[in-house]
């Protein structure tokens, strides 16, 4: 078990904290207002019904699942983990108001109870990681699925199908000095909490660090950069004749005659853009006074996410106002399960490894899911330092891995351009499942995009460059993570040559 310094278990003041994705779009109060009025100059006249169940039972709900994967799956230390980790769907300042996480190592199990007697479980799967269960149930409502790998050992391969590095100095035109003061910056101060830092140039992994505890195959909070991993699903079926990009989307609750939602497009969803009406805390308008925000209910809510994304009404026609809402993965999670299991013919928990993973020598990947056994990887998986390098390196090598073109032609083109919805917008941040460096929010080359997710999680694609660049933490330590992070990043830049 990885056991860290730990500090008093103690309550933020102010208001719950909702990060994702981004730690803030970095929006004046008149960009703020500019997108709130475009916004209702196209809305639609649509209900809104907000999640059901009382939000102090999700906020334990998502405490008990966070701590049942730190402990679990990462290795992490009770009390450090209830510390320092996850915040997104356990709010901290809410943390103090619940009972202290029971973890019971014999069933593999996390309890957290409300003052009222009430009890959120979280189970650990295995190969699934860890579910939160209903309130007042016991059993899923699935069957869970051994996974299992078929790549042979990684400390016998060399990088990137295995772990093995080369021994010889670095490439010619790369600035050692340089390179270390990077990799140095991205853990100063220790208050940032960086876990892991992993650089690759051309494929060729240069530089890694880790914080203490945390190795090389140390899975961690990964939070929203499974977005782009679920883009890269559905760019396999794509690839395979399973979709198209911008063919209606076929969700089967939307197929009845004159129903607005048949048609948005697969491309209008992956670009954030479906127009499918929930709250959520990045919503320009967001209300933390109001209902508990769907975007987290997607997460705690213990029901079919699937279900309940497909069966929200339209609040803009598709493709017209971009916003960054959990509905939209969870729906291209949606299709990927159908197109598996209804197209492909195969069995869906295990698909992710057979199509993507072991072909690209991830071995680390744990993908979550909900009670009905769909995939959460809006946000809940964990991997490595070196397998987020890997499925950027995908990316930075146009879909092409060993010869195979495993994305079809143009996808990674689509992922990393401009969504229409957001320029519409005037924020230049957010492509196809990856946001883009179109503001300059980090100091590397604008064309740059990148998976990204809450507490710092973030693998940056420098294409001008060759680089590809993990930094992962705890989410407590974002703050000051983020400044080092964008140090590291101003220090790498000169490191290495560009193209």
């Amino acid at each position: 078990m990885k056991r860290m310094r730990l500090k008093p278990f103690l309550a933020v003041a102010g208001a719950a904290i909702f990060l994702c994705g981004l730690t803030a779009f970095g929006q004046t109060a008149t960009q703020r207002e500019a997108l709130i009025e475009r916004a209702k100059s196209l809305e639609l006249d649509t209900p809104y019904v907000p999640p059901p169940g009382d939000p102090f039972e999700h906020h334990a709900s998502g405490f008990a699942k966070t701590m049942c994967s730190a402990v679990f799956i990462t290795g992490l230390d009770p009390d450090f983990a209830a510390e320092n980790v996850g915040y997104f769907t356990a709010p901290y300042a809410e943390r103090a108001k619940l009972g202290k996480p029971v973890v019971d190592r014999v069933k593999k199990e996390v309890h957290v109870s409300l003052p009222n007697g009430v009890k959120r479980t979280a189970r650990y799967l295995g190969s699934q990681g860890c579910v939160t269960l209903p309130t007042g149930k016991d059993k899923l409502e699935f069957t869970p699925v051994v996974v299992k790998s078929r790549l042979p050992d990684a400390s016998k391969h060399q990088w990137p199908m295995g772990d093995v590095l080369p021994k010889g100095p670095l490439p010619a035109g790369i600035d050692a000095v340089k390179l270390k003061q990077a990799i140095d910056a991205a853990f100063e101060p220790a208050t940032g909490l960086t876990a892991a830092f992993v650089v690759t140039w051309k494929g060729r992994l240069i530089a890694e660090r880790y914080g203490e505890g945390i190795t090389a195959t140390t899975p961690l909070e990964s939070w929203s950069m499974g977005k782009s991993l679920t883009a890269t699903l559905m760019g396999i079926l794509i690839k395979r004749g399973v979709y198209d990009l911008w063919q209606p989307a076929p969700v089967p609750e939307w197929q009845g005659q004159g129903d607005p939602r048949g048609k948005i497009r697969i491309a209008d969803i992956m670009h954030m853009s479906s127009g499918i009406r929930i709250r959520a805390p990045q919503d320009p308008d967001y209300d933390r006074t109001g209902p508990y925000p769907d975007h987290v209910y997607l997460y705690t809510g213990g029901v079919n996410s699937f279900q309940y994304a497909a069966t929200r009404p339209l609040q803009w026609p598709p493709n017209t106002v971009g916003r960054y809402r959990n509905t939209d993965p969870v729906l291209i999670n949606y299709l990927v399960r159908l197109g598996v299991e209804k197209k492909l013919r195969e069995e869906y928990l295990s698909f992710p490894q057979r199509a993507l993973f072991d072909k690209i020598g991830i071995r680390t990947m744990v993908m979550e899911t909900d009670p009905y056994g769909n995939f959460l990887t809006q946000g809940y998986e964990f991997a490595s330092g070196r397998d987020w390098a890997r499925l950027g390196n995908l990316y930075l090598q146009d879909g092409v891995w060993n010869g195979e073109r495993i994305l079809p032609e143009g996808f990674v083109k689509f992922v990393s351009t401009l969504a229409p919805a957001w320029e519409a917008d005037k924020r230049p941040i957010y492509g196809g499942f990856f946001w883009i460096n179109g503001d300059g929010a980090f100091p590397v080359p604008k064309e740059a995009y990148y998976m990204a997710g809450a507490g710092g999680q973030t693998t940056l694609i420098i294409p001008s460059h060759d680089l590809v660049v993990v930094r992962l933490g705890h989410f407590k330590g974002s703050a000051a993570g983020d400044r080092a992070f964008k140090k590291s990043l101003a220090l790498l830049i000169e490191a290495v040559p560009d193209r």
